[in-house]
Formats: C-alpha cells, sequence, structure tokens
C-alpha cells in the first residue's frame, strides 16, 4: 500500500511540474508576442537575392527548412540546459558557409513563439551579413563601439520576420580585434542578452583561423557553435579551432555543404 501511494506522490508531483512547465512557457510565449519594436527601423530586403542566398524566410519550406529546424532545436536545447542565451557561430576557415548557418538558424529560432532573435554581424574587418538581405544600412557596430550613438540607431529589422533583429557590422574596422575584445563590447553583449525576456543574441563571427577576432571575442560569450565544410575542413585544422575556443562553451558542430 506504501509503494502504491509513493507511485501516485510520484505521479502527481510529475503532472505538476509539467504543469508548471507549461504554464511558465505559455507565459513567456505571452511575453514575446507583446513585444513591439517601436524604435528599430524595418528595411525591406531583396526577395530574389535572400532565395538565392538560401535565406529561410525568402523560401518555400521544405527539407532545408526542417534541417535548421532541427538545428535550432537542438541549439536551443543545449543552451536553455545551462541557461544561456548569446551564442558566437564561427568556422575554421572561409567559405565553410557561416553566415548562411547563423541567419537561417536565427530565423529558424524567431519562428519559435517563445524566442526573438538578435542576430549581429560581428566581423568587422569584412562586414557583410546585410548584403544577404538585400540592404544598406547607413550604421552598424563598428560605429556603435567607435562613437557616441544610441544602439537603436543601428538595429533593423530586414523586412516582416517577426521578432527577428540584427545589427549590421558597420564600416569596416582594422583594429577590429581590440574592439571586440574590449569592455565595451563586452558590456554590449550583456545589455543585448537582457533587454528582452527570452531573448537568444547570436553572433556572425569571422573564421577562426584566419583572424584572432573571435578568440578575443569569446569570453564575451556564452557558448560558440562552429560551422564546418564537409570533404574540405581538415581534422587538425578543427582540433586547432576548437582549442583556441577553449575559453568559452563550445556546444557542437554544423557540417555543412554534405554530399549524400
Amino acid at each position: 500500500m506504501e509503494k502504491i501511494q509513493q507511485a501516485l506522490e510520484r505521479a502527481r508531483q510529475q503532472r505538476e511540474g509539467i504543469d508548471i512547465s507549461q504554464s511558465v512557457r505559455q507565459s513567456h510565449a505571452e511575453d514575446v508576442q507583446s513585444i513591439k519594436y517601436t524604435q528599430t527601423r524595418s528595411i525591406e530586403g531583396h526577395v530574389g537575392l535572400q532565395r538565392e542566398n538560401r535565406i529561410l524566410s525568402a523560401m518555400e519550406h521544405n527539407e532545408y527548412a526542417d534541417a535548421f529546424k532541427i538545428l535550432s532545436t537542438q541549439v536551443v536545447q543545449r543552451m536553455e540546459e545551462h541557461k544561456w542565451n548569446s551564442l558566437a557561430v564561427t568556422s575554421v576557415g572561409e567559405g565553410e558557409g557561416k553566415t548562411t548557418t547563423a541567419i537561417n538558424l536565427g530565423i529558424s529560432i524567431a519562428k519559435e513563439i517563445e524566442y526573438t532573435v538578435l542576430l549581429v554581424d560581428g566581423n568587422l574587418r569584412k562586414p557583410e551579413l546585410h548584403e544577404y538581405f538585400g540592404i544598406t544600412p547607413e550604421l552598424g557596430l563598428s560605429d556603435f563601439l567607435s562613437k557616441d550613438i544610441d544602439l537603436s540607431d543601428v538595429l533593423i529589422r530586414p523586412g516582416d520576420i517577426d521578432h527577428f533583429v540584427i545589427l549590421p557590422g558597420g564600416q569596416p574596422l582594422m583594429n577590429s580585434t581590440e574592439m571586440l575584445g574590449s569592455p565595451k563590447m563586452c558590456t554590449l553583449v550583456n545589455e543585448l542578452k537582457d533587454r528582452y525576456p527570452k531573448r537568444m543574441v547570436i553572433f556572425d563571427m569571422p573564421p577562426v583561423l584566419s583572424v584572432a577576432d573571435t578568440v578575443s571575442f569569446s569570453p564575451c560569450v556564452d557558448c560558440a557553435l562552429v560551422v564546418v565544410e564537409d570533404d574540405t575542413t581538415k581534422q587538425a585544422d578543427l582540433e586547432q579551432a576548437i582549442d583556441l575556443l577553449s575559453i568559452t562553451n563550445v556546444i557542437g558542430t554544423v557540417l555543412n555543404k554534405a554530399k549524400y
């Protein structure tokens, strides 16, 4: 009889735990739905260019979108487990698809009713995130870091993607390593993380082995995701990149351009 009562009590606690979890998730969803971007400019992008760049917002739902849905679910689960909400997306070398991955990961997460996403172009030597959307911003992250301007002046909503905002890179900086590792940059990361409830902040960063920027910046974020190219990225280079990122939490790798 005692064992039955214990089993019933465990079942009751599990039900209550589920109810509490669902209640919290519903509350978060309502918080996100109530957010209105009154100061963030909305700029229409070039849909055809976005489609050419394989940006999810301009494409029909297909297996490509499903792949990013799986990726975004895994990323969110790992980050929620540790209460993290800032992520650097990088790669080992050039041309491995990190920017497309960062954009589509952000859009996929933003489609969840619980989250808002801010995507930041952290490639300050060669800022090009905005080009994927076909927009031409006047200011960006480099301007915020080097000048006295408000954050609201550099944030953009690209088109009509709900709960998705980008912070472009701005003018190229030759001293990008120092700027990305500066106290002002880390302070900005914390401000971006805490501005809205259930926000994910994703930074599109340069390749780890190309410049020191990502390694300099990595202590400012909770975790990192590394994009590798199928049949191109060398194992030794990947191991070196992971070792260089050891100052943050590497949550995994993404195999891109896989040949089936």
